[in-house]
């Protein structure tokens, strides 16, 4: 599994460090008589109105940044804009707004603050620090000249986004104006990632052969569609009945023209000089470990991605220890069915038997729908809130479903207006095996990344990035957290779906082994799919697709196991303390409702929380 949230490294940076809090003013009535002298504010009413004031500020500087952030919150003002990615002046700009909003925040005073205006400080300052450091020029001269792979890539990314599927809205002549504009920024910026790419080849700071052949294939296929066949040409194949025909002719026209003169000309200059240019002088060795003063920036990727400040070897021996564990539990399911064999030969069992693997797509389709109202049934018994934005459940779109997880969730709209949607993936059928469907559909959709990402987004008491901001360890921990859940709803009561749980839970344990085994210790692909089908009933196509993700993204994917095991400890810890005050519906309130927080900041909540409910 992973979380799409529909945008590339950079911008999903934006989204994850963005910042807002609405305030109000009200004119007093022209005839009113003089006011005497206001008395001066109480501390914490001044303090709360300069702390909000600068989210406030904060937010609206980010989103003419970041004019994709905007966009896909539902909001308009930028719709014609792209964004200045990749250019010295964006990362300038975004360095510069992080020291200017941490300076105005040290000059406010955190202790007069409410003790949820305290978490929002913590946060803000915790995202801007982050921002800060992923930005200078020490950091930069390793990211910034790798601007593309094959997971986070613009060009993996923009197609979904100018699809009519995606977060672009396709109602009025605007809407498809505007995409037509991003259209000829989009060009720009393909080229503008050649130039990053010479600037790390003269440093010496390049990306694996691995993904650079990756990523020519991903552009080899958006080639192969052509002009009208192609995921940008979708939108003008139907329009809204009030679009004028001549609009529609006019605007089918141009988009025709700039996928055929400007988006695959670009796709093809980027594909020869990776082909003829760059991939010569790529590194063979896949970790950063192999890179240029990689182990530094693993070192930062570690902590950016969980929250803490973790070694590389103690996430290392944690994934170890957490396998040998799981590999307890999968021998007692092995027992319970009655399989005569070693686990090993379970896995093949598992992953070879044509009676779990889905018949069709079809077939495929229909099981997530059944799972989804079984969840449905039960889930208002351990959550107070639930989401107000729908939950659609839709295939992985041909073009990238090779190289695309097995399941992913792209968030929805504040307002509803375009849903969240559960993507599951068809490729290589037989592989997709039944067994690992209800605890996917925990982890992607309810009440994993789908609540927590629509409740934080619906909670307009929330400053704006605590609503729409995030770090992958809360975020994808709490959507690992939510597959812990089966008990309680009444899932996996199959033998061979709790199986599929454990295989799931596996997997993030064995992330933490294989990522820094990559990253750290130099172990090589085919080392780290090895160790994977070892450990887990895995088929070669998804160890696969999960190593290459490792190596195009260092970091990522250890932030699963570790928020995971956060929330069960602040879990445990409630439930010992508060002995029969514990409510497990309260305690997932206490997680969801101020969005997603970094470790540290989460525990803190809980622990104040805790103190509050003994008295």
């Amino acid at each position: 599994m992973t979380l799409k949230p529909a945008l590339l490294a950079a911008t999903a940076r934006a989204l994850l460090l963005s910042a807002c809090a609405a305030t109000t003013s009200t004119a007093a009535p022209v005839a009113a008589p003089p006011a005497p002298p206001a008395a001066p504010a109480a501390p914490q009413a001044q303090a709360a109105e300069q702390l909000h004031a600068l989210f406030k500020a904060a937010d609206e500087d980010n989103l003419r940044r970041n004019p994709l952030s905007a966009l896909f919150r539902g909001d308009m003002r930028y719709a014609d804009q792209l964004g200045d990615y990749f250019t010295d002046a964006y990362y300038a700009a975004e360095r510069g707004a992080a020291e200017k909003e941490l300076g105005e925040l040290a000059a406010i005073d955190r202790a007069a603050l409410s003790p949820t205006d305290q978490i929002a400080y913590d946060v803000f300052k915790w995202q801007d620090s982050l921002q800060l450091r992923g930005n200078s020029p020490d950091i930069l001269a390793l990211t910034a000249v790798r601007p593309i792979d094959h997971f986070y890539g613009f060009h993996t990314f923009y197609p979904d986004l100018a699809s009519g599927e995606g977060a672009a809205p396709f109602k009025t002549v605007k809407d498809y104006e505007d995409n037509i504009k991003r259209h000829h920024q989009y060009a720009v910026l393909l080229d503008r990632a050649i130039g990053r790419f010479r600037e790390g080849m003269a440093s010496g700071v390049v990306q694996p052969k691995l993904v650079v052949r990756n990523v020519i294939d991903q552009l080899d296929l958006q080639l192969a569609q052509g002009v009208e066949g192609s995921t940008f040409y979708a939108p003008v194949k139907s329009f809204p009945a009030d679009i004028p025909a001549a609009d529609q002719q006019r605007l089918r026209a141009e988009t025709a023209a700039v996928i055929r003169d400007e988006i695959r000309p670009a796709y093809v200059r980027l594909k020869e000089f990776l082909k003829n240019e760059y991939l010569p002088v790529a590194r063979e060795g896949v970790g950063l470990v192999h890179m240029k003063s990689g182990p530094e920036l693993y070192t930062f990727l570690i902590e950016q991605n969980t929250t803490l400040p973790l070694s590389a070897d103690y996430v290392h021996n944690l994934g170890l220890s957490e396998v040998a564990r799981i590999r307890g539990e999968m021998e007692a399911i092995k027992e319970k069915v009655g399989f005569k064999g070693t686990l090993a030969e379970f896995f093949h069992y598992l992953s070879t038997d044509r009676k779990f693997q889905p018949p069709s797509k079809e077939w495929l389709r229909d099981g997530y729908y059944a799972i989804g109202k079984r969840v449905d049934a039960r889930v208002g018994e351990y959550f107070s809130t639930l989401p107000k934005t729908p939950l659609e459940i839709r295939p992985v779109p041909d073009y990238r479903e090779k190289t695309d997880a097995a399941g992913s969730y792209n968030s929805g709209t504040p307002d509803g207006s375009r849903p969240g949607v559960f993507y599951y993936n068809t490729y290589d059928l037989p592989s997709r095996f039944t067994w690992g469907m209800e605890t996917l559909y925990l982890h992607e959709a309810a009440p994993g990344h789908h609540f927590q990402i629509s409740l934080a987004q619906e909670n307009e008491a929330l400053p704006n990035f605590m609503r729409f901001g995030g770090n992958t360890a809360y975020v994808e921990g709490w959507a690992l957290y939510a597959e812990t859940l089966w008990d309680e709803f009444g899932m996996e009561t199959d033998p061979y779906q709790r199986f599929g749980g454990l295989n799931d839970e596996m997997l993030r344990a064995m992330r933490l082994v294989v990522d820094s085994g990559i990253h750290a210790k130099g172990w090589t692909r085919d080392q780290a799919i090895q160790y994977m089908l070892d450990n887990s009933s895995m088929g070669k196509t998804d160890a696969t697709a999960e190593v290459e993700r490792y190596i195009a993204i260092p970091g990522q994917a250890l932030a699963y196991k570790i928020g995971q095991l956060k929330i069960l400890e602040l879990r445990a810890r409630a439930e010992k303390a508060l002995g029969p005050k514990f409510d497990l519906r309260e305690f997932h309130a206490q997680v969801l409702d101020t969005g997603a927080l970094p470790l540290t900041v989460l525990e803190k909540k809980i622990d104040d929380w805790i103190a509050a409910k003994k008295g």
